[in-house]
């Protein structure tokens, strides 16, 4: 059902692939050249230390050795700031992603503020949990990589990194000696009530609502924003850009193309 890669263990990525798969997302063209280096390493450790499984029915679907640096380096983007250690423990509880061929459904229950159960039908472009495997839609990825605030990838991965310090995703993963949970967690407060405040009113929020649905969807919501429509995410909440700059030890902002 799925066709699966582990790829072979030289030190680096092959060079002309690696520029290919910047070149052609918009997130990892922006990168410095320094930056770039760095990633490339990161992300060829992460294709080989990790399985993509492609579902049977894209087997007619180019997905070269271009397109998988192209998913790695995404994925790596997020601790491009930390060091070696950092990152490899934040992906410690990444042991495969996996390639649908477009977005699922899900059968839910919910409960309302009555105490009454509702069965609904969930779509999602992708999901994870404590140990399992991330779960992508293809249509999704291959929309992801550009500065529009969308990125099926980082959205998912931030939830693993949620999940290093518990078996569900809340919103608060593990910070840095240097940033306070209580600074955490006022900013993301503050964001979480004005999202509220917004959808009460009727307000269309000024970054997707869906990060009003939980804390933990407004983590990973976040993180698209920062790290893929930053100039958006700075203008609603510098706080919380603020925030995660410090957290991630990075600055998308001036990535952006100033034109």
């Amino acid at each position: 059902m799925f066709k699966r890669w582990l790829t072979r263990t030289p030190s680096s990525p092959p060079s002309r692939a690696w520029q290919q798969a910047c070149r052609r997302t918009p997130i990892l063209a922006a990168l410095t050249p320094v930056e770039t280096e760095r990633l490339g390493e990161r992300a060829w450790h992460f294709l080989t230390s990790k399985r993509l499984a492609l579902h049977s029915e894209l087997a007619n679907v180019p997905f070269d050795e271009v397109d998988r640096l192209a998913l790695a380096g995404q994925a790596c983007l997020l601790t491009l700031g930390w060091r070696e250690a950092e990152h490899r423990e934040a992906f410690a509880n990444v042991h495969e992603i996996v390639i649908l061929p477009d977005s699922f459904t899900r059968e839910l229950e919910e409960m309302d503020e009555f105490g009454v159960v509702h069965e609904i039908t969930d779509e999602r472009a992708g999901e994870t949990s404590y140990q399992g495997p991330v779960v992508i839609a293809y249509t999704d990825f291959m929309e992801s990589g550009d500065f529009t605030g969308f990125n099926v990838l980082i959205h998912e991965l931030a939830h693993k990194i949620d999940m290093g310090n518990s078996m569900d995703i809340d919103g608060f993963p593990p910070l840095p000696r240097t940033l306070s949970a209580k600074r955490w967690y006022a900013v993301f407060s503050e964001v979480w009530e004005d999202l509220q405040r917004c959808l009460e009113q009727g307000i269309a929020p000024p970054i997707d609502d869906y990060a009003a649905s939980h804390p933990g969807e407004c983590f990973a919501v976040c993180c698209e924003y920062f790290f893929t429509a930053p100039d958006q995410l700075n203008e609603a909440y510098p706080a919380l850009y603020a925030l995660l700059v410090d957290y991630f030890d990075q600055a998308p902002l001036a990535r952006l193309d100033p034109a």
